[in-house]
């Protein structure tokens, strides 16, 4: 077979150097070509983390054993012999950059991988690299150089849950230096400037907060193939919002970043809440920066011992699981329900009727109400069934103002519809009850109980603390503006938040530092707008541009110009999905026959095809293969035509 001269570039021999000519024939193997580019260097180095970059196709060439024939290499081929893995500048959650080694030649699902397993992240698969956004750059700060910690020495290790030494993993306990990293990895910041809060790019419409969905990497290709170079910045965040098996033990840095994404997202407006809930999210936050300055965490606790509660809780929950279904059927058998007169209003244009007092009653995923508690043996009024509708919270304690909100699907859109009741008590059970309803379960499930616990202890800490008013801390140093978004610096001066802050955080103040911030994450995750990432479409059909919030269990059609919610579909109702990549169209197919199909205005629709794939994946985790990743039907649900 003939021999003829292939041009290959070797990064290490400089920017300046020639390519290297070597005589290769077609059936030489890319393994073969390697071998002799190596020799040609006479350079004596380690190059097993070396690979072929093909430029003109924009590939890496790492099936060793492939020739170049069968590779469809010729004589023109541009190659480039380089290393897979590269220094990269990371933006963590906490605002901390890090510059380590990333793999620029796998899947970014991959990369990722390897970044979380390095930073002692579990559960990767729920984060993702994003481009970041350009902060708003003032003269003055042009000099100011941001730091960066160099991780680019600590190995990525290749077993799946790092030795521990010390609480950390064993590759940091290497240095104090890295130990140090690791200690601000996984201990919350202190609260930022009201400067740094300024200078952040804050979403101003949902259009805006679409824009940033546009900037997530492809999880099917790699950097190199999407113009990721060496020492570039890119942003490392949590991308689904379906946290599986969080453990304080285990989650140091997780729930630390996780913490610290959910604080900016208060912080810079990326999800609304009201006056009340902002000002325990503020109380919240002045708690766990006094508790993470005074105690630094005791990272070590006894390996032995944390194995052993381990063992007891996973044998808990197998006798748990064991048991259930005996009782679960008795329970079914008897199903409660819940009885109580209630007032309702339909918010209808044109009509300013008030609320109506009715007998109501709930069974299984269903409300009836009936005029009053004797006409409730015969036909109801009305019975709405609220399997797959939004529930959301609108309560004032200290006005004792306890809405629930229910937007129920309907074929025409969305009916809204108001429930309120008259005390605490009564709200925590309906709206329990509401909840479960709405992914389907019936008041019999087994997590009614703690769901109505946790309505109450939220309520608890929004409830005003008179009797230890006395001792409250006059903190003249309080720094209201670090602790609220912006809207409320315009709002009110710091004087004025000092004490509705302070005045919260008496029903915090005893509350341990995880403790703290799983509580911040409960309120966050319970917020009406949380986990929703929103991307601007054109529906077939339609003139007008709509935007599709795509959330953990449900898509949601919402009006551009008047932001209110059109239609909700739920993941567990869809059929198939589907993507025409020529002409860059999602086709979905419901139950019912209700079939939609948008192309995406904002966002590739690998992107929107991604999110849904995703969401589908998290939702096949179970406890029991928590440590086992299933990489394989991650790229099944989320690939694209390529990764086929």
């Amino acid at each position: 077979m003939a021999t003829w001269d292939l041009s290959v570039t070797v990064e290490d021999l400089g920017p300046d150097a020639p390519p290297l000519q070597i005589g290769v024939t077609s059936d030489l193997h890319i393994g073969g070509v390697i071998v002799k580019l190596v020799e040609k260097t006479q350079m004596k180095r380690d190059w097993s983390d070396h690979a072929l970059w093909w430029e003109q196709k924009h590939q890496w060439l790492l099936r060793t054993a492939w020739t170049l024939e069968k590779c469809g290499i010729h004589a023109d081929a541009r190659l480039l012999f380089m290393p897979q893995h590269k220094p990269l500048r990371l933006g963590l959650p906490n605002g901390t950059t890090l510059r380590l080694c990333a793999s620029f030649s796998g899947p970014v699902f991959r990369t990722v991988l390897g970044i979380c397993k390095m930073l002692n992240i579990r559960h990767p698969e729920e984060l993702s690299l994003l481009r970041p956004v350009e902060e708003k750059k003032k003269k003055k700060d042009k000099d100011s150089v941001e730091e960066v910690y160099d991780l680019t020495e600590v190995p990525l290790t290749s077993v799946s849950r790092p030795c521990l030494y010390n609480g950390m993993p064993a590759h940091f306990a290497d240095s104090p230096k890295t130990e140090e990293v690791y200690k601000m990895l996984s201990i919350s910041q202190p609260a930022p400037a009201p400067e740094a809060i300024a200078k952040q790019y804050r979403p101003a419409s949902v259009v805006d907060k679409a824009h940033i969905n546009s900037r997530w990497l492809d999880s099917s290709r790699s950097l190199k193939q999407q113009g990721v170079q060496e020492n570039d910045r890119l942003w490392l965040r949590f991308k689904y919002f379906a946290f599986h098996d969080l453990e304080p033990k285990y989650d140091a840095v997780r729930l630390t970043q996780l913490y610290e994404q959910a604080r900016w997202a208060i912080l810079l407006e990326d999800v609304d809440c009201t006056e009340e809930e902002m000002m325990l999210f503020g109380a919240l936050q002045y708690h766990i920066n006094k508790l993470s300055l005074s105690e630094p965490q005791a990272l070590s606790s006894s390996a032995a011992m944390d194995d052993l509660d381990s063992a007891l809780q996973s044998l808990e929950v197998k006798m748990e699981g064991e048991s259930s279904t005996a009782t679960e059927m008795l329970e079914n058998m008897t199903a409660p329900e819940l009885n109580d007169y209630l007032k309702i209003f339909r918010p209808k244009r044109l009509t300013l009727k008030g609320y109506k007092q009715y007998w109501f009653k709930f069974q299984d995923t269903c409300i009836s109400y009936f005029k009053s508690k004797e006409e409730s043996i015969g036909e109801p009024i009305q019975q709405i069934n609220l399997k797959g509708c939004e529930v959301a919270p609108d309560v004032n304690v200290a006005g004792q103002k306890f809405l629930i909100r229910l937007l129920i699907p309907a074929p025409e859109g969305m009916n809204e519809v108001y429930l309120r009741c008259e005390n605490e008590q009564q709200y925590a059970q309906w709206m329990a009850a509401c909840r479960l309803a709405s992914k389907g379960k019936s008041l019999a499930d087994s997590s009614f109980q703690s769901e109505i616990q946790s309505i109450r202890s939220f309520m608890a800490m929004q409830r005003t603390n008179h009797s230890s008013q006395g001792n409250a801390p006059t903190d003249e140093s309080i720094n209201t503006h670090s602790l609220v978004s912006p809207r409320y610096h315009k709002k009110y001066k710091a004087k004025q938040l000092a004490p509705r802050i302070l005045e919260a955080y008496q029903n915090v103040a005893q509350v341990s530092l995880t403790d703290a911030m799983l509580r911040f994450l409960q309120i966050w995750q319970a917020l009406p707008d949380f986990g929703i990432s929103y991307v601007v479409v054109r529906f077939k059909g339609s003139r007008k541009d709509e935007v599709l919030g795509i959330a953990p269990n449900r898509l949601i059609r919402i009006d551009l110009g008047v932001g209110d919610v059109v239609k909700t579909w739920r993941y567990n109702n869809m059929r198939q999905w589907n993507v025409n990549w020529d002409i860059r169209q999602v086709a979905i197919e419901f139950d019912g026959n209700v079939n939609i199909a948008f192309s995406c205005v904002t966002a590739d629709c690998k992107i929107v095809h991604e999110f849904i794939g995703g969401y589908i994946f998290m939702s096949t985790r179970n406890r029991e293969q928590s440590d086992t990743l299933n990489e394989e039907l991650f790229h099944k649900l989320t690939g694209g035509h390529e990764a086929l």
